[in-house]
């Protein structure tokens, strides 16, 4: 994610299985999970556009809260009919008050980024993610992830100091606030693998929300301002159906198809991040841009078509 990345992979970083899937769950539909991926990505960048817009009109923290509070009473209201108490059911609640302070961490690091960054650029270099957890689920497996794995880490990291350019004009500290968020979301990931042994996806997703905004409502009464342009309440409202129908499509992706097929095709969300910073912004990457935001592309998805070859 980007924005969007609250629960984007749960890369299988331990050995240990997850609970025992239902008979729907298990039903294997290769090219409906590689749609719903794509639809879950599409809501991810357009999730990410609006971020950019909104951070024009109100404060961050507001904004932040806004989302997780709509996605935590979304959740509630879809899932309980179904799940009724054992939605609320965690063997392990400090390990989701770590992942949701992380996840804040992370939504802030993203909303500040979209102040300065254009979608396209913030979106490549945060795909660097994936790739960073194939290597640590590498390590945490006691695998060596092989030359080719270490060659597509290297060619996601050249391809970001292409897009960067340290030392260029387009070059600041804010620049940076991505790859500060790819090491706090790198983090949340871990935790979100951990916790994908013992708790239901939607006990994990409500909890994120509840955490992500119970924690800057904190700071609501000092830097709230009195929202009158009915079109910033459309915009905030889009923010939290953008992230609920992504993160709802992508859960159900992965119920249609293993995530070592998918992960390939989360790199498509670069090429919906190009398409809205064009008909949005008027932004279109120069041609080094392009070029870096191609090749971490290429060597995530090579990454991700690696580490499911050998398996």
């Amino acid at each position: 994610m980007p924005a969007g990345l609250d629960t984007s992979i749960i890369t299988p970083l331990s050995p240990t299985p997850r609970p025992a899937l239902t008979a729907i769950e298990r039903t294997h539909h290769p090219l409906q999970g590689v749609m719903l991926m794509l639809a879950a990505v599409a809501c991810f960048a357009a999730l990410d556009s609006t971020t950019k817009l909104v951070t024009v009109a109100v404060p961050m923290l507001v904004a932040v809260w806004f989302r997780y509070a709509f996605q935590a009473v979304v959740t509630v209201l879809t899932l309980w009919p179904s799940q009724r108490r054992r939605l609320f059911e965690t063997q392990r609640p400090g390990l989701h008050l770590a992942r949701g302070l992380l996840l804040v961490g992370t939504s802030a690091l993203a909303f500040l980024s979209l102040k300065v960054v254009s979608v396209a650029e913030f979106t490549a270099i945060v795909m660097l993610s994936p790739i960073v957890m194939s290597v640590v689920s590498a390590w945490r497996l006691k695998q060596n992830p092989g030359t080719l794995g270490w060659l597509c880490v290297l060619g996601g990291f050249v391809g970001v100091l292409i897009v960067m350019r340290p030392g260029g004009s387009l070059f600041g500290w804010a620049s940076l606030l991505p790859l500060g968020l790819v090491a706090t979301n790198s983090a949340y990931q871990l935790i979100t693998s951990e916790l994908g042994t013992t708790d239901d996806l939607g006990t994990m997703h409500f909890y994120s929300g509840l955490i992500g905004a119970v924690l800057p409502a904190v700071a609501l009464p000092w830097v709230w301002e009195p929202i009158h342009e009915w079109h910033i309440w459309g915009m905030l409202t889009l923010l939290g159906v953008f992230s609920s129908a992504g993160h709802l499509l992508l859960s159900k992706a992965y119920q249609k198809a293993p995530v070592v097929q998918l992960t390939p095709f989360l790199y498509a969300q670069i090429g919906f991040a190009v398409l809205a910073g064009w008909l949005v912004f008027q932004h279109v990457p120069d041609a080094w841009s392009l070029i870096g935001i191609g090749l971490i592309a290429l060597c995530g998805a090579g990454s991700a078509w690696f580490r499911a070859s050998r398996r």
